[in-house]
């Protein structure tokens, strides 16, 4: 009975709601190549973390008051008073963190195995539009607690814009509604991570997601299964996403979840990586934090703006450190996408790009000496490398054979 009536309802719905045909174009007659590895779980749990940040960010504006005469005081009350408050708060702030972290390791995924090669240029450029304005979202954010880093770092950032020849000033005081930051900066950057951000986050991703299925996903041996379908046009090296893939998500994200609670009940601030001391004082215009530094996922870029004794010229670089990666789809030459199959130039190059990304993250996160400022010039100069001699490198890379059909292992 229970079931007749779930499929009369499903088939009501299905008149009036393309449900079921939305459900097979997406899960269930969507093939996915059969060697998905590791690497590919850092997608959904990017969904997942997207969904916990909706979700806890709705529950906390409930007790949040976004003035600069109360902010501080509703997150010490929600943090003390409201009922599983505290778990809710570091849910948060330690999901923003652990966002980061597996978007990069997402954006990593795709730079091993060529996701970003024709024909997914476009979904490379959404999933990077997607990363900055996730960028933009954890910086409206960081201003809210109204700590004392929250204060002087928008101070500072924002100050930034105050370089750009003729408008910086103007821009400066725009984005700021103020001449300084103030509770008219609280409330018009809560009003941008509430509202603003999120629908054009979710946007972006269902784009991101509609992109991915049209093209179809790529894999680790960088070979399209679409070449090669049986008489009833299936890929014969894919198998449907639901159920294969969904089961095994599940476990992932099982197993991703324990490693989330374990650190928001044990390690929230994660040693001030994740939330520093000086943001559990209220915001003092007349108090500097010793060392003012932005949240550990924005300090590679930091410490690029560092590197360059001009202001304006800092701006610049640190701007084309991002921007750069939207040009990856073309400066990668090389006949193979996967990096099984590239040479031990690619390699060699990706690992240095890779230790270079980590050092400027640890330099811009720690106050600047004349020796972390050296540092960071040469980290910086190997950054933009890896990506200036793309074209040359590799081009003349020495690549193995790709396989005609997509291989088992892992």
């Amino acid at each position: 009975m229970i079931v007749k009536t779930l499929i009369h309802l499903r088939d009501w719905i299905d008149e009036r709601f393309p449900l079921t045909k939305l459900f097979n174009e997406h899960a269930a007659q969507y093939y996915a190549p059969k060697n998905f590895n590791f690497w590919y779980y850092f997608g959904v749990f990017s969904l997942v973390m997207l969904a916990n940040q909706i979700l806890t960010g709705i529950w906390l504006t409930m007790n949040y008051n976004p003035s600069a005469e109360g902010a501080f005081d509703s997150v010490e009350y929600i943090m003390r008073d409201v009922h599983l408050g505290w778990l809710l708060r570091y849910m948060h702030s330690t999901g923003a963190s652990f966002f980061f972290i597996v978007v990069y390791l997402h954006m990593f995924r795709a730079m091993l195995y060529g996701s970003y090669r024709k024909p997914r240029e476009l979904l490379w450029l959404i999933g990077m539009l997607i990363y900055l304005c996730l960028m933009a979202e954890a910086f409206f954010g960081y201003l809210l607690p109204w700590g004392n880093m929250s204060l002087w770092g928008a101070q500072v950032i924002t100050s930034l814009f105050g370089a750009i020849p003729w408008v910086g000033e103007s821009l400066m005081e725009w984005i700021r509604g103020d001449y300084n930051i103030s509770g008219v900066t609280l409330n018009r950057f809560f009003a941008l991570h509430v509202i603003a951000m999120p629908l054009l986050l979710v946007a972006l991703v269902v784009f991101h997601i509609m992109a991915l299925h049209e093209v179809g996903s790529n894999n680790p041996d960088g070979i399209e299964i679409k070449k090669h379908k049986n008489a009833a046009g299936i890929p014969l090296d894919g198998i449907p996403f639901h159920p294969y893939y969904t089961v095994k998500d599940l476990a992932g994200i099982a197993c991703f979840l324990i490693i989330f609670c374990a650190v928001i009940f044990f390690a929230p601030d994660m040693g001030g990586y994740f939330l520093e001391a000086a943001n559990f004082q209220p915001a003092d215009p007349m108090k500097t934090p010793e060392h003012i530094a932005p949240v550990w996922y924005m300090t590679p870029f930091y410490a690029v703006l560092r590197a360059i004794p001009d202001k304006l010229l800092g701006v610049v670089g640190m701007g084309a450190s991002i921007g750069v990666l939207f040009l990856l789809p073309w400066l990668d030459r090389s006949p193979v996408r996967s990096i099984r199959y590239k040479g031990f130039i690619f390699k060699f190059a990706l690992f240095i790009f890779v230790i270079s990304f980590v050092a400027l993250g640890y330099l811009g996160s720690h106050p600047p000496t004349p020796e972390r400022n050296v540092m960071a010039q040469i980290f910086s100069v190997t950054y933009f490398l890896f990506f200036i001699l793309m074209p040359i490198y590799s081009s003349f890379d020495k690549t193995k054979p790709v396989p005609e059909r997509v291989t088992e292992r892992g």
